[in-house]
């Protein structure tokens, strides 16, 4: 039996050894989590994999100067917050406490349209009704940009008129960065809640770097908000899972915030992970300056080689400058954000090809753009491979008789094949996608809340047959986890044509029956 390190070579599952060889492998990772298989001290797990023995604390019943308590007030001096908690069910157990702890069954909420599902299952758990914000929407790119602080204020000012809605609204819930790097104004947006008496959440999941370059966006901790996620394992060193809640001011509940973060999280919560927190934080303590310097360098170099490049292109730097009215209040440049719309190439075309030709993996592909996510652990050998093939990618496109036209000019996953349905027809003039459907995301009638709807029977429908129906499940592509429709809401036949885009696009549709059906409300 052939042995490597020790270990049998047969050692694990299928799972197990697939891993095992993708990490052997010469696969460069720009996506999720930070660490990149790249940094990291960690020791055997297993030496690591405890339960709540004598002198090594418990989660949810912290000592006053127990090991975890130390732990998390570390992190919390560390981010600046008043209070701060490990999670291990990454911000998802976050958002649930947070939004459950914030509101009483039954209330109101207003909140962003673009968040992810985490916060939408928050409040089909609580029967919540909401009322939402929608983002702006770069046009350029076709992504959702920033929540506008007018909208908050405006529908915050209408809910407070007499002949109203029943009931206050009891939380604001916005996500910033969005998972395309798009950062709203949460100063402003904190300020506003918080001259209505409104606390303010924000699921800042994928800008837990924030704190530690003026580089990056200003972080929600120190803008203001009453509570915000952290996912830690999104972009920087710490094992997937790993996440963070913070809580200040007077607004949030934090007594019933701590009892949902004890439901909603394990009862045997794994020091495996929590470890893994607090070795980030002790990094983040001692070299942050050192290691987000280096970052910023690399990442800058990256981003200055890219700006040459003809056919595709690296949005971020001038963003929020180029585009105020668009809807990008700030970037993370740490987000590489590679629009393919002028080659008339789908998102999930150029991964494919980045991935395939040059073992590039990226985190997410929209419908002409693939993101890519950085982080500290990544090397300059990484960003010149991924500069390298976007050059070498871009001189195929430049050369090409008709740039609309997306048709290959080789073997081994170049851009041989017919051409790409992508998410419309490529402009005659430009190269640039029109979409059959708007891409920001549709305004659905609610006759019920998503609550109610799960209480409801349901059957599955053809999706060609669904248009006035009301939903029974969320649809959505993941990444990024963004419902098109809740369940309770009116199916529409744009939603419907919405859908077939994605399928057309080659795009994994979650939420639909197998069959090409989807669940709705029985009549």
């Amino acid at each position: 039996m052939t042995q490597e390190n020790g270990i049998s070579k047969d050692f694990g599952g299928p799972l197990y050894r697939k891993l095992r060889a993708y990490g052997e492998s010469d696969y460069y990772g720009f996506h999720m989590p930070g660490h990149k298989r790249l940094m990291g001290n960690f020791e055997n797990p297993y030496r690591f994999d405890i339960t709540e023995i004598d002198g090594f604390d418990d989660l949810h019943h912290p000592e006053p100067d127990g090991v975890l308590t130390r732990a998390q007030e570390r992190a919390a001096r560390l981010y600046g917050a008043e209070e701060t908690y490990f999670l291990v069910g990454g911000s998802t157990a976050g958002i649930l406490s947070a939004v459950s702890g914030c509101t009483r069954r039954g209330g109101r909420v207003l909140t962003a349209r673009n968040c992810h599902r985490s916060v939408y299952h928050a409040i089909e758990l609580g029967n919540l009704k909401a009322k939402y914000l929608y983002p702006q929407q770069i046009s350029s790119l076709g992504i959702n940009g920033a929540i506008c602080p007018e909208d908050v204020e405006k529908m915050l000012e209408e809910e407070r008129r007499p002949g109203g809605e029943d009931g206050p609204v009891q939380a604001v819930i916005i996500t910033s960065p969005t998972y395309d790097g798009v950062c709203s104004d949460v100063k402003t947006i904190a300020e506003i809640c918080h001259r209505y008496g409104i606390p303010l959440i924000v699921d800042q999941a994928h800008g837990a770097h924030f704190p530690f370059s003026d580089y990056f966006p200003e972080d929600a901790v120190s803008a203001g908000a009453d509570v915000v996620i952290h996912s830690v394992h999104k972009t920087l060193p710490a094992l997937t899972q790993t996440a963070l809640l913070h809580i200040q001011g007077k607004l949030a509940d934090r007594e019933r915030i701590r009892h949902y973060l004890s439901v909603y999280q394990s009862s045997s919560p794994s020091y495996v992970l929590m470890a893994s927190i607090d070795a980030c934080t002790d990094l983040l303590e001692r070299k942050s300056g050192e290691l987000f310097a280096e970052h910023v360098r690399l990442l800058s170099a990256f981003r200055e080689s890219c700006r040459d490049l003809k056919i595709l292109y690296l949005a971020g730097d001038d963003m929020a400058a180029e585009t105020p009215a668009d809807g990008a209040c700030d970037f993370d440049r740490s987000k590489l954000l590679v629009s393919a719309r002028r080659a008339g190439l789908s998102g999930s075309r150029l991964s494919g090809l980045l991935l395939e030709r040059w073992h590039l993996q990226m985190e997410m592909s929209g419908p002409d753009y693939v993101v890519g996510i950085a982080s500290i652990a990544d090397t300059k050998e990484g960003f010149d491979r991924l500069s390298a093939a976007l050059h070498e990618l871009d001189c195929e496109l430049a050369e090409r008789p008709d740039p609309a036209d997306s048709r290959d000019a080789g073997e081994n996953g170049g851009l041989a094949g017919r051409p790409q349905p992508g998410w419309g027809c490529p402009s005659e003039h430009k190269g640039a996608f029109e979409y059959e459907e708007p891409a920001e995301l549709p305004r659905l009638p609610a006759p019920l809340t998503a609550g109610e709807a799960e209480e409801r029977k349901r059957e599955v429908c053809p999706v060609s047959d669904c248009t006035g129906r009301l939903a029974a499940d969320y649809i959505y592509l993941y990444p990024p986890g963004i419902p098109l429709i809740v369940p309770g809401e009116e199916i529409t036949a744009g939603a419907v044509r919405r859908i077939r885009q994605w399928q057309k696009a080659g795009f994994a549709v979650h939420g639909l029956a197998a069959g090409d059906g989807m669940p709705v409300l029985r009549i």
